[in-house]
């Protein structure tokens, strides 16, 4: 099972069996797992987190809120 858990003003934290692929469809090479994959824009390894988030002061203000009336991306 494949796990993919958005941190809070963070990264995107994947876990389990998951395969990554460029636009190409060529697969990154994952050296370990867990991996987080950038979603500030600023890391200098995208699509991987290097911690940039937290020198930039990132913040993100999504969640999933009970009741919000959020609807699931098509």
């Amino acid at each position: 099972m494949t796990t993919i858990q958005i941190t809070k003003s963070g990264p995107i934290k994947v876990e389990g069996d998951a395969q990554l692929l460029d636009w190409n469809g060529a697969p990154y090479s994952i050296p370990k797992r867990p991996f987080w994959l950038c979603r500030c824009g600023a890391s200098t390894n995208k699509p991987f987190c290097d911690g940039t988030h937290s020198k930039i002061g990132f913040q993100a203000a999504e969640a999933a809120v009970p009741g919000s009336g959020d609807k699931p991306a098509r």
